[in-house]
């Protein structure tokens, strides 16, 4: 991080960066903070791809983006980040459309549950890391043919908790007392994935970023008890403020030679030690890619021969 503090960018500085001909694809789009990025990417003419593992729920926002921005140009995609054949599905069709791909926002993410995905990791890992990661990997390609590609992950604050990656929880669910911890370790695998997919990019024309996006009312928050739901909701800030950081770093220009960086309330920010761990951040790479080769594979083999 540089000794300088960048500007603040306020809101009015944002909105006036027109996005005409180009094309985000935000996850969880359908609620919360992903539905606030998708409104003001739209205002501003972007196209959109909306992915979320409901199409019913995503309807009424394409609906209501039509119905402010006539002509706006606005789809929905299914995808569960928390399966990874859904994810190589979503992926393969937007890579055989003709539509271009400027910007992929890994918004989506899951707080406060317990469980195993449906490849057997525990849920959390699974939707907040272990599907973006693959959908990341999966889209390259077309951002690379972007003149100029961005990664965005929603990472958060939270990441400062995380003292430890224990890699024997990603196969075991965890209790719901502990789900929080498990929350903030994904977070910092954000953060350590922006980081090394920057290192591994540098040279091309891809920047990554990951942000927090403050603490926000948003549907991350639909599994905590409901007492302690009640009283977090007076402490939050807007889902519409939430969303602005993401937008800085999906959009500004002067961003475009900045890439693995942090960023809070539109600035560069610092992050944990571990989060700055290189090593760490290597072997998170390595072993998410192990991970998904393994659960291929093992699809593969247990295939039926013809």
């Amino acid at each position: 991080m540089s000794d300088r503090e960048p500007e603040v960018v306020e809101p009015d500085a944002l909105a006036a960066r027109r996005l005409e001909g180009r094309t985000f694809l935000v996850t969880g789009a359908n609620a919360g903070i992903g539905c606030a990025t998708a409104f003001e990417l739209a205002a501003r003419g972007a196209s959109l791809v909306l992915a979320s593992r409901s199409e019913e729920k995503t309807a009424p926002v394409l609906e209501e983006i039509r119905r402010r921005y006539p002509g706006a140009e606005v789809e929905f995609l299914a995808i569960d980040l928390a399966d990874l054949a859904s994810v190589k599905r979503a992926a393969k069709q937007v890579l055989a459309s003709s539509r271009p791909l400027d910007v992929l926002i890994n918004n989506a993410g899951l707080m406060g549950a317990s469980g195993l995905s449906k490849d057997g990791f525990e849920i959390t890992f699974a939707t907040n890391h272990l599907g973006p990661f693959l959908l990341t990997k999966l889209l390259l390609p077309k951002l690379h043919e972007a003149p100029q590609g961005r990664v965005v992950n929603v990472a958060s604050r939270a990441h400062f908790r995380a003292r430890r990656v224990d890699w024997n929880s990603i196969s075991r669910p965890v209790k719901k007392i502990d789900s929080f911890a498990q929350y903030s370790v994904t977070k910092l695998m954000n953060i350590l994935h922006a980081r090394e997919l920057a290192r591994r990019l540098a040279g091309s024309r891809v920047t990554t970023y990951a942000v927090h996006p403050g603490v926000v009312a948003s549907e991350l928050w639909r599994e905590v008890p409901r007492p302690l739901g009640f009283v977090m909701k007076f402490f939050l800030i807007s889902n519409e403020e939430g969303a602005k950081t993401t937008i800085h770093c999906a959009t500004a220009p002067e961003l475009g030679s900045a890439s693995g960086l942090y960023y809070d309330r539109c600035r560069e920010a610092r992050v944990s030690r571990l989060a700055r761990e290189d090593a760490l951040a290597k072997e998170l790479f390595d072993r998410s890619e192990d991970l998904i080769h393994e659960v291929f594979a093992s699809r593969l083999a247990s295939a039926p021969s013809l």
